[in-house]
């Protein structure tokens, strides 16, 4: 199979390019201090083109999420045979702590902890970011319906996929909030995965009850 096209690489550049400067801007001067004006002339597009490829200035940021956009559904969906979903979900979240992943909040690079703490305290961007959220909910409750069967109208897996991503979100949180105050991701691991482990045995004793 070949690959994206030249101009669908060209498209892909373009947006890394708008993104990276956005964010690097917003790292020196705050969110709220840079204008969408001044990102555009930073990166040399119109602001036009800037809003085709991101509708709003929340949009720059969350951009760095969007690999992650639906991964508990995918994960739920390749669990191994006999795993249930809350299993294979807290098995992969141990993954993600142990390779320092960023999505976890488990990562002490000067970059990412600014960025996290833009994403985290700027009050516009963490709303869209529950937006986000909303919509891993809902691939999320989704891949669960199917993989047990259940109809459109059963209200347990949109249930459960809401208590597994604000948990992430919440855990991720609390693993920034401490890197950000001098700890190292070495030396906040154990804790994070010992808070995980409670998360999904909380969620196993709770929702788990639901059939899940």
């Amino acid at each position: 199979m070949s690959g994206p096209g030249l101009r669908q690489r060209k498209r892909e550049r373009t947006r890394e390019t708008i993104s990276d400067t956005a964010i690097g801007l917003f790292l020196v001067h705050g969110f709220d201090s840079v204008t969408v004006a001044q990102i555009a002339a930073a990166a040399e597009v119109s602001k036009p083109t800037l809003f085709r490829y991101f509708p709003t200035k929340e949009d720059l940021l969350i951009h760095r999420f969007a690999d992650h956009q639906g991964e508990a559904a995918r994960v739920v969906q390749a669990r191994r045979s006999g795993e249930a979903p809350l299993d294979a979900l807290h098995r992969h979240y141990r993954e993600r702590l142990a390779q320092h992943d960023p999505i976890t909040g488990l990562c002490d690079d000067a970059e990412v902890l600014a960025f996290h703490g833009l994403v985290f305290t700027t009050p516009t961007v963490a709303a869209r970011l529950a937006e986000f959220s909303a919509a891993d909910v809902d691939a999320l409750a989704a891949a669960l319906r199917d993989g047990v069967g259940t109809t459109a109208d059963d209200l347990r897996p949109r249930l459960v996929a809401a208590q597994v991503i604000t948990a992430q979100h919440v855990l991720a949180r609390e693993n920034w909030a401490k890197l950000a105050g001098g700890r190292t991701a070495d030396e906040v691991h154990p804790q994070a995965t010992a808070d995980a482990d409670m998360a999904f045995t909380a969620l196993r004793q709770g929702v788990g009850s639901l059939g899940f």
